[in-house]
């Protein structure tokens, strides 16, 4: 019997008892569990959302500072572009008036060969009959064949002109007669050099983009025979066979060469302009 009674009495575990007991305490003193989850979450809410306002705020503060201070920038690099053009072209005013100064002392002091040392210097412009050459890149500019004139390149060739092909053409028409070349208006002297930048190819340091298209004084059906039965005449021939390098050659009664941009005197010796006197 004092079992039953110990079962009726006490009808939950003590633990249990003790349980319901603080869950009732809490919910007479306090907030319910979820309303104070709310609550909480709403508070973060309300701080995330001030975060944001503030640093919204902060960057429209900073935003016109860092909007001036790039067009400042942007007027001082453009300002500088300028001067460098304006400084620029008053280099190329003065190398002009120092080379059209040279040319007329040449033609001065030059002697009775000044009329040819002016020719064969590029002093002067020139015009007469010639032949025109142009030389270009193949349309596809893809692999060559194997056997080409440049299978001992240590690099793979292509359709384009290289410099050295530029040269042997330059090179082939000065032995074949020429008076006077140009390539793209670009003249040439005994000085001139035909080099490569990568893929392009500088004359006298001045990038040159094809056609590439050279202007030969001379006697034209004479040029342009001696020309293309020549060896470096032959190599261009090579060239468009194994490669797809357009040329063309043509002759014309006049063709117009201007004069080299600028020379330059290695070597000068003093004129003579009476016994026992020198200027």
């Amino acid at each position: 019997m004092s079992l039953l009674t110990n079962v009726m009495e006490h009808s939950l575990d003590d633990g249990y008892a003790e349980a319901a007991a603080r869950r009732g305490a809490e919910g007479r003193s306090g907030l319910p569990r979820t309303l104070r989850a709310k609550l909480g979450l709403a508070a973060g809410l309300v701080l995330a959302a001030l975060v944001v306002t503030l640093g919204a705020a902060q960057a429209r503060y900073e935003a016109p500072t860092d909007a001036r201070e790039r067009q400042e920038l942007i007027d001082r690099i453009e300002d500088g572009s300028r001067d460098a053009d304006d400084l620029q072209k008053n280099v190329d005013d003065l190398r002009g008036k120092v080379a059209e100064m040279q040319r007329k002392a040449l033609q001065e002091h030059g002697g009775d060969r000044s009329e040819l040392v002016a020719l064969l210097a590029g002093a002067v412009p020139v015009e007469g009959p010639g032949i025109k050459l142009v030389v270009d890149d193949a349309e596809d500019a893809g692999q060559g064949e194997n056997g080409g004139p440049r299978q001992s390149t240590s690099f793979a060739d292509t359709g384009r002109v290289r410099d050295r092909d530029l040269q042997r053409v330059v090179n082939g028409l000065w032995q074949s007669g020429a008076e006077a070349i140009s390539v793209n208006g670009q003249r040439l002297t005994a000085l001139s050099a035909i080099r490569a930048a990568g893929d392009a190819i500088l004359v006298d340091n001045k990038p040159l983009v094809p056609p590439y298209t050279l202007l030969a004084i001379g006697d034209g059906e004479r040029l342009s025979t001696e020309f293309q039965n020549s060896g470096d005449g032959r190599y261009l021939d090579v060239l468009q066979d194994s490669y797809g390098i357009v040329t063309r050659i043509s002759v014309q009664d006049e063709v117009r060469l201007p004069a080299a941009p600028s020379l330059t005197v290695r070597t000068a010796e003093p004129v003579k302009t009476g016994e026992g006197s020198t200027s």
